[in-house]
C-alpha cells in the first residue's frame, strides 16, 4: 500500500506516491542496486525521501539515513562503515560533506526546491525496469547507535528465511498497529526529522497501512495545533521537547484550536517527565501514549494514559510475545521492585548485527536477549519502571547524543589535556550537554572558544552549551572517568527518570 501524502500545501494521492517509488526503484537498480545492497539518503523531510524509503523497503536495498546537520568526517564515517553504494543528498547540503564521501559511492543531487526534487524524482529512473521483490530482507533500515566508544554501530537486520517472513510481517504489523495506532483511516502527523528511528518506522506504519500523513518540514508548536484542527489529525508522533513548546503557548492560542478529533499521540524517541506528561493529558485527554524500544530491539513495552495514571512514571508491560526481564550483572533474576539491568527480546523483530562489531554485538546478549545498558524494576504486576542509564548517553531532545564522539574531538583541541561530556538537566530539551575540560599550564582557552572548535567539526546539537574548566577531572585507577561526580551536582534536587 502507499500512502497520501500532504506536504508543503500539495496532495500526493497513493497513485502518485507509488509512481515517484518506481522511478526511484529503477534509478537505483539503472546504479547497479539490488537487494542487499546499501543506498544512503542525507535528505530533509519531503516526497522524494517518503517515496526513496517505499521503494528500498520493497526492493530490500538496506537504507542508511544519514543527518542532514552532520559534516564530512560524521557523513563520510557512516557512508564507509555501511558499505552504501549510493548517496542521494539535497544539493544544498553537499558543501557540507565535501571530502567526506568515499571513492565510490554514487551521488545523486536532489534540488532543496520541493517542486523540482519532485521533477528529479519523477524522471530520476525514467525508462528503467523498476527493482525486483525482496525475497529475504524484510526489515532493510540501518540504524546507526553507539555507547561510549565514540564511533557509532551500524544495526542492520539480518534477512528473514522465507518460511518465517509472513509470521514476522504480521507481528510488526501489530506492534506498530499498537504503538502508533494507524489504520488506512488516519490522518497522521509529523513533523520531527525523518532520520531518526523512531520517526522512520511511524512513516513505514503510515505507508503500510495506506494512511493520509501530513508531514512537515520542521516543528512550530502554534502550526501544530492549526495543523490538527485543519486536517482533523487522528493521530500524531510527538517527543516532550514537543511537548514543552506546546505547552508553552499562550492560553489563549491554545484554546483557539479544536483538537478534538486526536485518538493517539505517541512518543517514544525519550523519556518524559511526569508532571510534563500529566500536563498533556490534561490538555489533550487520554491519548497520550508511550513505548519502550530500541534500535537493536524494536519496541518492548507500551502504555496509554489510563494505565500510565494508575502507575505514573511507568513505561508499559511487555508489547505482544516481547520479553522483559530485570537481571544483576552476573545475569541472575532480581525480584519485582528490585533495580538491575533491563533485558529485552521483540520477537515481531529479526535478529540484528552490529556492522563489523560481532564482539560489541555478542556483549550485550544473553540467553536471546539484549540490554542496552538501562537499569530499572518491574512492579508486581509486570510494569517497568525506567531508573537510570548505566551508559553515558544522552537523550535531549530525542535525539541520542553519544559523549564520547564529542570528547574525542575536545581532545584534539590545542590546549586541552583532558575532558569529559555528560547530560545535565534541561527545562526544554530534557537533558541538555555540558563539558568539562582541563587545560594544558599556561593554555589560554575559553568556553566560546571551546563551542566554536566543536562547531567546526560536528553537528551544531552536539555542541555543550555548559563549559566547565577544572584543575584536573576525577578519574578511576583504570583511567575512567568518575562522570557521575562531574554530573550529580547539575541533578541535585531534580526529579527525573532518566
Amino acid at each position: 500500500m502507499h500512502p497520501t501524502l500532504v506536504f508543503a500545501d500539495r496532495t500526493w494521492p497513493p497513485e502518485a506516491m507509488a509512481e515517484l517509488a518506481d522511478r526511484i526503484s529503477g534509478g537505483l537498480r539503472a546504479l547497479g542496486l539490488g537487494e542487499g545492497d546499501t543506498a544512503a539518503v542525507m535528505l530533509r523531510n519531503g516526497p522524494a525521501y517518503v517515496a526513496t524509503t517505499i521503494a528500498c523497503r520493497r526492493a530490500g536495498v538496506y537504507l542508511v539515513s544519514v543527518n542532514w546537520h552532520f559534516k564530512a568526517a560524521e557523513a563520510g564515517f557512516l557512508l564507509a562503515d555501511s558499505g552504501a553504494r549510493v548517496l542521494l543528498v539535497h544539493d544544498d547540503l553537499q558543501a557540507q560533506i565535501t571530502g567526506g564521501v568515499p571513492e565510490g559511492v554514487a551521488v545523486q543531487a536532489v534540488p532543496q526546491d520541493e517542486t523540482q526534487g519532485i521533477g528529479w524524482a519523477a524522471a530520476f529512473g525514467q525508462g528503467q525496469d523498476v527493482l525486483p521483490p525482496a525475497t529475504g530482507v524484510a526489515f532493510n533500515t540501518v540504524v546507526y547507535t553507539s555507547g561510549t566508544t565514540g564511533r557509532p554501530k551500524g544495526v542492520r537486520r539480518l534477512p528473514v528465511p522465507a518460511e518465517r517472513r509472513a509470521a514476522i510481517d504480521a507481528a510488526n504489523q501489530q506492534v506498530g498497529r499498537t504503538v502508533y495506532g494507524v489504520t488506512a483511516a488516519s490522518r497522521a502527523l509529523l513533523s520531527a526529522p525523518m532520520y531518526h528511528s523512531a520517526t522512520m518506522s511511524f512513516v513505514l506504519s503510515c505507508c503500510g497501512a495506506g494512511a493520509t500523513l501530513v508531514l512537515e518540514p520542521g516543528f512550530s508548536a502554534e502550526r501544530t495545533l492549526a495543523l490538527i484542527e485543519h486536517h482533523r489529525i487522528t493521530h500524531a508522533y510527538l517527543v516532550p521537547t514537543m511537548y514543552q513548546r506546546l505547552l508553552a503557548l499562550p492560553d489563549a492560542v491554545r484554546a483557539r484550536h479544536d483538537l478534538s478529533s486526536l485518538q493517539q499521540v505517541s512518543s517514544t524517541g525519550s523519556p518524559c517527565a511526569p508532571e510534563l506528561k500529566r500536563r498533556m493529558i490534561d490538555w489533550f485527554g487520554p491519548v497520550i501514549t508511550e513505548a519502550y524500544g530500541s534500535s537493536e530491539a524494536g519496541y518492548t513495552t507500551f502504555i496509554d494514559s489510563a494505565t500510565w495514571l494508575q502507575r505514573p512514571g511507568s513505561a508499559g508491560r511487555a508489547l505482544g510475545e516481547a520479553q522483559v526481564r530485570i537481571l544483576d550483572e552476573a545475569g541472575a533474576p532480581v525480584p519485582a521492585g528490585q533495580m538491575g539491568l533491563i533485558y529485552v527480546r521483540q520477537p515481531a523483530m529479526p535478529d540484528f548485527t552490529y556492522i563489523g562489531r560481532d564482539e560489541a554485538r555478542a556483549a550485550i546478549g544473553r540467553e536471546g536477549l539484549v540490554t542496552l545498558g538501562d537499569m530499572g524494576y518491574l512492579d508486581a504486576d509486570g510494569y517497568l519502571f525506567i531508573c537510570d542509564r548505566q551508559s553515558d548517553m544522552v537523550i535531549s531532545g530525542g535525539v541520542n547524543i553519544y559523549p564520547a564522539e564529542i570528547e574525542a574531538e575536545l581532545l584534539t583541541m590545542p590546549g586541552v589535556a583532558d575532558a569529559a561530556v555528560f547530560g545535565i538537566p534541561d527545562a526544554e530539551f530534557g537533558e541538555g550537554l555540558a563539558a568539562a575540560v582541563q587545560l594544558h599550564p599556561g593554555a589560554a582557552v575559553d568556553a566560546p572558544a571551546v563551542q566554536a572548535w566543536l562547531r567546526e567539526r560536528l553537528a551544531n546539537y552536539k555542541v555543550p552549551r555548559t563549559i566547565a574548566f577544572h584543575d584536573s577531572l576525577p578519574r578511576e585507577d583504570t583511567g575512567k572517568i568518575f562522570k557521575r561526580r562531574l554530573r550529580e551536582p547539575y541533578w541535585e534536587g531534580v526529579a527525573r527518570r532518566i
